[in-house]
């Protein structure tokens, strides 16, 4: 099982790394020019208990789903510079984490916690996504992410 994991996590490291490579310079990733329409259902984030039950049990990977759960109208106006849009068809952010997706993928991870954080600050979504879009998600500790509350 470790072996199969391990397999899935290089694979998808690959992956991300081409979509990475083959992005023209300041192409944006998919995302929602603003929030779920009302009444409109997403994909339930995934839940803790499932991360557990898929054997991802790091700080960073449960934060990141927290995150995900506590700000996702954020997230899904966000765009994900892993470039997922193009390999698994994710629309925002909030794709990520409907999936085991995020729990594999640093960037995805490291956007969501910074999504979550400056939107407790007071960032609207713009705020947030320029702030993703320089890049400065790539500045959050995913060894010693930050508690979600």
């Amino acid at each position: 099982m470790k072996r199969l994991l391990l397999t899935l996590a290089i694979i998808g490291v690959i992956a991300i790394t081409q979509a990475r490579l083959s992005a023209a310079p300041g192409e944006m990733p998919a995302f929602h020019q603003g929030p779920p329409a009302k009444g409109e259902v997403l994909p339930a984030v995934w839940s803790q208990k499932q991360l557990i039950e898929a054997g991802y049990t790091a700080a960073v990977q449960k934060q990141g789903y927290k995150a995900a759960a506590k700000a996702g109208r954020v997230m899904y106006q966000m765009p994900c510079y892993c470039f997922c849009d193009r390999q698994h068809g994710h629309t925002s952010l909030r794709s990520c984490f409907e999936s085991n997706h995020g729990a594999n993928c640093g960037t995805c991870l490291a956007e969501a916690l910074y999504s979550y954080k400056m939107s407790r600050k007071g960032w609207t979504a713009k705020m947030v996504r320029d702030g993703i879009v320089r890049h400065e998600y790539e500045q959050m500790d995913l060894q010693h992410p930050e508690p979600v509350l």
